[in-house]
């Protein structure tokens, strides 16, 4: 929840002038303070009707001066104004409604009661009735709730008010002056009778503030269908409704807005664009996205897509936005954007950051990728505006020099913070005490948060954090996004004998056009010859990416042979393969000039041979689909996610091509398999730990014939076996991105090697069948450990959801099925390793277990100190770290005369790996252990 203002706050937001309203209000915060005696009762002249005519001829005052209220002020103090005003029309209509309706006395005949009622003073009682009617915080109009759940919660406060009246009158002498009818009766009266006149008083004044203030205005637009729009281009018409374009401003500040303002720019801001098409500028190709809306919750699960299935949709982007930048919770909590990739979350932002250029709000984009990853908030937006400006900025006085104009600060690509082996899983409660601190200083900011949805499981929200889910295209804006299409590029294809691609062909082709990036490479693939309006078969996401980057390739050079082709996206794929294994989407010139020799040639290139050096860098990143970010990265993370994924395909053909080359040589059936290419490619990092990277894999091997696949299973398996021996002759050893330890580099490859293995076979795949002998299950323990302490948080994880595992015991004997189904199970995640295979436990055994721990956490059928012994024995012999487990011990923390002192050393237990201690931890904290209980656990080892 947020903080919205209370009737007391709205008399000092609008400087109030009553002094007697102002002097009652006083009396009822002071009470609350230090009770009613030392509050000043004894000079308090006013009684309830004069409070109530007060507060009636204040809120008629204030809807009558909402103009001169709104004007001469700076953005965030209009806010604060408009929600005070909100606040102050909600109370004068229940007091109206209070003085007009029809109960067995009057609000004088309350006054005229003596000093001591029932034994209690009235000055007592008239402060607690003060405390309830006016220092309780009010609801407040938001663009994510419809008007009728705003009106929902007046009513609420409404039967809050009426219930504090009742109490009142119960407590005076008045009350034994009443039938024993009224006595009964008068309940009743005051819950049906002020609260509906009220909410038809509410009704009228609100109508009359939206009138006067666009901003509420434009929260009634929210739920209406808008026409359609490209690039929020409503939006600014919008905020010129709340605000004149700012002009004039000093230099510092108009520099930045013109750095904002990339609606002129090409729909690809890249390197080298195609030369035979005219990609749509931003303004023009950009269509205002469609997206569901919802409060995050300690419950909430937006990870999974099909939880978005029951948040509310948004039909009006542009009014959703400007009423959350002029509302309160703007500038309490960010706005965190979900989305999948190739959604739009960046063109988002710079697209909004374009709108708000010449606004009463100030934007600064950052991209999270291109700032320092462990930095402070203050210093990645001073980093980001140094980069944008070419010169050191100092956050504080920038927002100085904006005048009053409230900063709107933009953090593009938060997954890369999660995923990138940052560990930033509390960065949005950081960005929330970002928002404070700047709040006390008189800075008020707004926050924009982009993010892969995928990660959303990983983080910690914070309170009153909005979460917003960009949604695919529906076909009239694919169809609406054809037509930008066609109007820049018929005459241009014509020229070829070509037409821009209809959407009929588009169609065909499903969820792959209905995502904005993806619908755009369509239409460059199709621009080629036509292709997929001669082919009207569906094209799968990673055949997709070959054909367009093969298409870019074969056009740009004229027209190679295959086997150059290959060659490029090998180089490319480098260099995806060098950002992976650093964990970051940017890579400097300096570090493809030192990897990409060392993958693409071995290493062999004369250092000294000045005429035959290659400037690396330029040769990989000079083509389209690449942009500078201090440094080089991809124009869209999934090419580099996908050309992992093909040079990964790439080496496991060169395996199988140099098996098949060696034939039935007497020696080449000792010699052993040269895999050197494979362990370079696949020894730095887990693959899983992309998700995307995963499904191109299976995506590529759809297209390899049974028997090839077949093949690579058996030599694949071959080398699983044979992968943590020694092998002291290797070629690529050039090829070093990160200098891991040869353990980490082992138990990668030897992960990998077993999601190639069950990727690439058709069928279920045994252990037994890949490791062989008696113990196999013993190898497989031996391995699922070594991954979980070598691979860290994000593989780790990666894996366990990449990699199914269940057991199975057939004619007495134990073995573990990879990938599938089994027979009487069911399939899900790799869940912990250690539980999940090397203890036996099915998909169905962890499901049970989960529903054993949290029964522990929760029920009270057994004792205390029996409960927790169980939960240790499971924590120390078979391992347990699953989420139930996290609840449980967060439901035991929170009991009432909960022992700390016993659960501690549980709690250090499960924060004993090292591996996974970072996930442990927020896990906790997420679940309720105080995260100052942890440092202090933590401080102990």
């Amino acid at each position: 929840m947020i903080e919205t203002p209370s009737y007391a706050d709205a008399l000092r937001i609008l400087g109030c002038k009553d002094a007697r309203l102002v002097k009652v209000v006083g009396f009822a915060a002071a009470a609350a303070r230090t009770g009613w005696a030392l509050a000043g009762a004894g000079q308090l002249a006013t009684g309830l009707a004069d409070m109530r005519n007060s507060i009636v001829g204040y809120g008629e005052d204030v809807v009558r001066r909402m103009p001169e209220l709104k004007g001469g002020v700076d953005r965030f103090t209009r806010t604060q104004r408009l929600a005070s005003a909100h606040a102050v029309i909600v109370v004068s209509a229940y007091f109206e409604a209070l003085g007009e309706a029809k109960l067995p006395f009057t609000l004088d005949q309350l006054d005229r009661g003596g000093k001591i009622s029932h034994g209690v003073p009235t000055a007592e009682r008239f402060a607690r009735l003060v405390a309830s009617l006016l220092l309780e915080r009010l609801p407040t109009p938001e663009p994510h709730l419809p008007y009728s759940e705003t009106r929902l919660a007046v009513e609420r406060a409404y039967q809050r008010m009426s219930e504090a009246m009742a109490g009142y009158v119960g407590g005076l002498n008045v009350w034994d002056e009443l039938t024993v009818d009224d006595q009964l009766l008068l309940p009743r009266m005051l819950a049906e009778g002020p609260p509906a006149r009220a909410l038809r008083i509410y009704d009228e004044d609100y109508r009359s503030l939206a009138l006067d203030s666009h901003e509420f205005g434009v929260r009634s637009l929210v739920t209406e269908q808008p026409p359609p729009a490209t690039a929020l281009s409503r939006v600014a018409w919008l905020l010129a409704e709340l605000a004149p374009p700012r002009v004039g401003d000093r230099p510092m500040i108009h520099r930045a807005r013109m750095a904002a303002n990339a609606l002129d720019q090409p729909l690809l801001h890249a390197g080298k664009l195609p030369e035979d098409v005219w990609l749509p500028l931003l303004g023009e190709g950009y269509l205002s996205p469609r997206f569901r809306v919802a409060e995050l919750t300690r419950d909430a699960t937006p990870a999974q897509l099909d939880w978005w299935a029951d948040r509310r949709p948004v039909p009006d982007t542009e009014a959703f936005l400007v009423g959350h930048l002029t509302s309160l919770r703007a500038t309490q909590a960010p706005l965190l954007v979900l989305g999948e990739p190739g959604s739009g979350k960046t063109k988002l932002t710079e697209v909004l950051a374009a709108r708000l250029a010449r606004s009463e709000f100030l934007p600064i984009r950052v991209e999270l990728a291109g700032v320092s990853a462990r930095a402070g908030i203050t210093e990645q937006v001073e980093q980001a505006l140094g980069t944008v400006l070419g010169e050191e900025v100092d956050y504080a006085r920038l927002v100085t020099a904006a005048d009053g104009a409230m900063p709107v600060i933009l953090l593009d690509g938060f997954d890369e913070l999660v995923q990138g082996g940052a560990g930033r899983h509390d960065y949005l409660e950081r960005v929330q005490e970002f928002q404070a601190r700047e709040a006390e200083l008189g800075r008020p900011v707004a926050v924009i948060v982009t993010s892969r949805t995928v990660v959303a499981d990983r983080i910690r929200f914070p309170k009153g954090l909005l979460g917003l889910q960009l949604q695919p295209f529906d076909d009239g804006q694919v169809r609406q996004w054809l037509n930008i299409w066609d109007q820049r590029n018929r005459g241009l294809l014509a020229r070829r004998d070509l037409k821009p691609l209809p959407a009929e062909a588009a169609l065909v082709h499903g969820e792959m056009a209905r995502q904005p990036l993806l619908l755009l490479l369509l239409a460059l693939y199709d621009a080629g010859s036509n292709a997929l309006q001669r082919d009207h078969g569906p094209l799968g996401r990673a055949r997709l990416y070959e054909v367009l980057l093969r298409d870019y390739t074969e056009r740009e050079t004229g027209g190679v042979r295959r086997v150059a082709i290959d060659q490029e996206l090998v180089l490319l794929g480098a260099v995806a393969l060098s950002m992976l294994a650093r964990g970051r989407q940017v890579i400097t010139e300096e570090s493809l000039n030192r990897d990409l020799p060392a993958l693409c040639q071995g290493g062999e290139d004369d250092p000294g041979d000045e005429e035959a050096r290659v400037d690396w860098a330029r040769k990989a990143t000079e083509r389209f689909f690449f942009v500078r970010r201090n440094g080089h990265a991809f124009l869209h993370a999934t090419f580099g996610e996908f050309l992992v994924a093909w040079l990964t395909m790439y080496a496991l053909r060169d395996l199988d091509r140099r098996r098949r080359l060696a034939g039935d040589e007497p020696l080449a059936l000792v010699q052993a398999v040269d895999d050197d290419l494979l362990y370079a490619v696949t020894s730095h990092s887990c693959l899983a730990e992309r998700g995307p990277t995963v499904g191109f894999v299976l995506e590529l091997l759809d297209e390899v014939p049974s028997a090839v696949r077949e093949r690579c299973v058996e030599l694949l398996a071959g080398l699983l076996r044979r992968s943590l021996h020694e092998r002291p002759r290797r070629h690529f050893t050039g090829f070093r991105p990160v200098r891991h330890t040869m353990t980490r580099r082992l138990a990668a490859y030897s992960a990998n090697l077993t999601l190639l293995i069950v990727c690439a076979s058709e069928q279920p795949v045994r252990v037994s069948s890949i490791l062989s002998g008696p113990d196999h299950l013993e190898q497989w323990s031996s391995l699922s450990h070594l991954w979980k302490g070598q691979l860290g948080h994000e593989g780790w994880t990666g894996l366990v959801t990449a990699l199914s595992a269940h057991r199975v015991i057939e004619d007495g004997k134990e073995d573990v099925v990879l990938g599938g189904t089994g027979t009487g199970t069911e399939t899900g995640g790799m869940g912990d390793v250690v539980v999940a295979v090397a203890t036996g436990h099915s998909a169905r055994h962890r499901r049970l277990l989960d529903l054993l721990v949290a029964a522990l956490g929760e029920g009270r059928f057994l004792p205390y100190r029996d409960r927790l012994a169980i939960l240790e024995e499971l924590v120390r012999t078979v391992a347990v770290r699953s989420p139930a487990m996290h609840r449980a011990l967060g439901a035991m923390w929170a009991e009432d005369g909960a022992d700390h002192a016993e659960l501690r050393p549980l709690l250090r237990a499960m924060l004993a790996d090292p591996a996974d201690r970072v996930g442990t931890w927020e896990q906790l904290v997420k679940a309720g252990v105080p995260e100052t209980a942890l440092w202090e656990i933590q401080g102990l080892d």
